[in-house]
């Protein structure tokens, strides 16, 4: 008989990507679609990056290091020391996109079944990777009401079993856009060191802090040096979705190791984008300052003409390019279809991605929606009200 893997009917629908042919078929129709359901920011790429690109002049094509090149190894280890993260190119192993830093820890560090504390909502393709490495993730609720910050330590204990093998977090956050501040991430450190578990931390959107103090990473926590994994990509930084370069930082030598077999077998990370993955560590800090004033512009104009909107509430995020909101709806799935299938607004609509797709816990997130504010402002504002308008009229509406 033909049949699939347990993992091909586990394995989660991207509740980013699922209502994308709604959205085609709106577009079909001649309805102008705002996506703020993806965080693809609509932000050049530094030039630097595509200046490399242009002047790539290789007769040869050919396998990179599995570990990656070691110049852009060296670069990176340059980049994280500038920013106060003490480590060598040896401690850095280049992946094929931060995806795959993460897919790679989850398989080296737990058999399956073992177990993964996680901060909920979080960032959904953490559900595909758990179910690919057969991880159990362990959520702790946090709540949209005080902006979901890390709960109450004590409240981790109640969720660390003999099978637990790590806490993931994602710092600053996706899908809420939450940073989480050197207090709390020394106190994430003291339960590590009390169980003796690895910390996993995304550090993807750290260029993107809003607030007056500096990121403070996983990496800096004194004493962890054997615990912690840091994951990152140049996804975001550096808006060059389409690269898939990230990469694993550790200090513990048996971890890397380990992670090295892993990067062997899938021979090595593209080439190409290495190239201009290494060339964008050239990045002036003047487009930084740029792109995040943009952003906290763009921020600004979302969430006050949200909460604006009778019924919907967001906390202003500090970190990130997104926001989550509670809508006063029946089913937040149900409205984001409706929202493509039957309404527009002056021939515009807008699509989100439903936030019940980035909670484990059953029930929760189903009347909250996940916002990216990655189009420019003039966009925004459009998208929003096409919400808001849609709001008023929403057959479900509670």
């Amino acid at each position: 008989m033909l049949t699939l893997s347990q993992k091909a009917i586990q394995m989660p629908a991207s509740p980013i990507r699922k209502l994308v042919p709604y959205a085609e078929a709106a577009k079909k129709r001649g309805v102008k679609v705002f996506h703020l359901n993806i965080g693809q920011p609509d932000i050049d790429s530094p030039e630097c990056v595509m200046e490399a690109i242009r002047n790539i002049h290789l007769n040869n094509l050919a396998y990179a290091n599995s570990g990656g090149i070691e110049s852009y190894r060296k670069g990176l280890a340059g980049y994280y020391n500038k920013i106060g993260i003490d480590v060598e190119s040896s401690d850095i192993i280049v992946t094929t996109s931060g995806s795959e830093a993460v897919l790679f820890a989850m398989a080296v560090l737990c058999n399956p079944g073992d177990e993964v504390v996680v901060m909920e909502p979080f960032y959904t393709n953490y559900r595909a990777f758990a179910v690919q490495t057969g991880v159990t993730l362990v959520p702790i609720s946090t709540k949209i009401d005080d902006g979901f910050q890390v709960p109450p330590i004590e409240e981790f204990d109640k969720y660390i079993t003999p099978k637990t093998k790590a806490i993931l977090i994602c710092n600053p956050g996706n899908p809420t856009g939450t940073l989480y501040s050197k207090e709390s991430m020394l106190k994430l450190g003291e339960i590590v060191k009390k169980h003796d578990i690895f910390l996993l931390s995304d550090e993807v959107y750290r260029e993107f802090c809003y607030s007056d103090d500096p990121h403070f990473s996983a990496m800096q926590i004194p004493g962890l040096e054997q615990n912690v994994l840091l994951l990152d990509s140049v996804s975001k930084r550096y808006s060059m979705c389409g690269a898939r370069i990230g990469c694993i930082v550790s200090k513990n030598k048996e971890v890397m190791a380990a992670i090295m077999k892993f990067a062997m077998s899938r021979l090595c990370s593209p080439t190409v984008e290495q190239i201009a993955a290494e060339a964008a560590l050239d990045t002036p800090k003047e487009y930084f300052a740029a792109v995040k004033a943009e952003y906290i512009h763009r921020r600004d104009v979302m969430c006050d003409m949200l909460n604006k909107i009778p019924g919907v509430f967001t906390p202003k995020p500090m970190g990130a390019f997104y926001t989550i909101a509670r809508l006063p709806v029946d089913s937040a799935e149900n409205f984001a279809k409706w929202m493509l299938e039957e309404f527009n607004y002056n021939g515009e609509t807008t699509m989100v991605a439903p936030a019940a797709g980035f909670y484990a816990s059953e029930g929760r997130g189903t009347d909250e929606v996940r916002l990216a504010y990655v189009l420019k402002v003039e966009d925004i504002e459009h998208a929003i009200k096409c919400l808001e308008e849609g709001l008023k009229v929403y057959p479900g509406r509670k």
